[in-house]
């Protein structure tokens, strides 16, 4: 296993107490089969850098890992939940450290619609924003924290996709699988905006025990409005827009960029932590 100890540091690499924070969480080395070749910090520094640059996988400068290796371990992870479950360990650590339970207890729900560009699945058109793309459909907790995130088309209506998420969320309760990391029974409150009126208040509490609360403009209001918890959502958007690779919807599958998504607060959660050390 080998890291690159001469290359130059790069402005997204893992400092020392960054590492300290995400190095116990990284999966344990198999003691069979063919020895990895490239240390865990290598790696993620890699990913971490396509995230915030959004170069191609095969424009990462040559001093990192060989990028087939780096996109193997984002795919791996990617496909076996790993992303999403380092993003819901961290996020229960950085809970804890300030002062909050781990699991939260209300959650803001909303959607972004971003372009794409040629190609790829779950492809369609925002009337209401007139974006050509894809929508992101995000629950998060009052800190701003990603709970889950559903891409789909931009053709999707909030209130579908916003029961796609909601229910993927309530099945991560329910399996017994993902007991051990994945808890939510504190959660019986979640706001959203007027996309999500109608008869959707009726569908959560019948059919997850949730409450739906609907934050309105208030009537009359006209141009940019900071809103009660609404803002904490948009203010996720806003750290996901700073990252190149999330700036547009590049990939081919919408699983790529849910991925893409939990990196990213991955990072920033990182460092939030290795603050507080």
């Amino acid at each position: 296993m080998s890291t690159n100890q001469t290359r130059k540091v790069y402005p997204t690499d893992l400092n020392d107490n960054e590492w300290k924070v995400i190095a116990p969480h990284m999966p344990v080395t198999s003691s069979t089969g063919r020895p990895r070749l490239h240390c865990w910090r290598e790696i993620i520094n890699a990913i971490f850098y396509v995230m915030k640059n959004g170069c191609h996988w095969r424009a990462l400068p040559h001093d990192f890992p060989p990028w087939q290796s780096v996109y193997h371990y984002f795919r791996l992870w990617r496909i076996n939940n790993e992303w999403e479950r380092l993003n819901t360990t961290l996020r229960q650590e950085l809970r804890e450290k300030q002062g909050r339970q781990k699991q939260p207890s209300a959650a803001i729900l909303d959607s972004q619609s971003v372009k794409t560009v040629e190609g790829g699945d779950e492809r369609g058109y925002d009337v209401a924003k007139h974006v050509n793309g894809r929508k992101r459909h995000l629950i998060v907790d009052t800190l701003g924290l990603v709970l889950l995130v559903v891409v789909t088309a931009a053709s999707v209506q909030e209130r579908d996709g916003g029961k796609q998420a909601l229910k993927g969320l309530f099945e991560r309760i329910k399996k017994p699988r993902y007991r051990h990391w994945w808890r939510y029974c504190r959660l019986h409150l979640i706001w959203a905006d007027g996309g999500y009126r109608g008869e959707m208040i009726e569908w959560v509490k019948r059919t997850l025990g949730w409450q739906l609360e609907i934050v309105e403009r208030v009537e009359g209001q006209k141009g940019f409005v900071v809103l009660p918890r609404r803002w904490v959502v948009e203010r996720t958007f806003a750290w996901l827009n700073r990252q190149r690779r999330l700036s547009k919807d590049y990939e081919r599958l919408p699983q790529t960029s849910e991925a893409f998504v939990y990196v990213a607060m991955i990072r920033l959660m990182v460092r939030k932590l290795a603050l507080s050390h």
